[in-house]
């Protein structure tokens, strides 16, 4: 789970407004920084399959933004696959 802090500072670095909250860069950032979390968790607890199958959810929606944002401006999608090196 990531911290109200954490979220915070990772949407002021990608939003693209000063009241950007729902733009693809800034839930792409959020669903990897919720991917690391998990994958450090499932490193450690191998059988929580659970967990596993919310992991490979996140891993799905983040793709296919990455797919929409490569295909609707790909100097923001080079940008956002740059700076979280994707």
């Amino acid at each position: 789970m990531i911290l109200k802090e954490e979220k915070t500072k990772i949407i002021k670095k990608f939003a693209t407004g000063e009241k950007d909250t729902g733009s693809p860069e800034v839930q792409i950032a959020i669903l990897t920084e919720r991917i690391k979390q998990l994958t450090d968790h499932l490193k450690e607890h191998k059988k929580d399959n659970h967990s596993r199958r919310g992991l490979l959810s996140m891993v799905t929606k983040r793709r296919k933004l990455l797919n929409f944002l490569e295909v609707k401006d790909k100097k923001r999608y080079d940008k956002v696959t740059k700076s979280l090196k994707i």
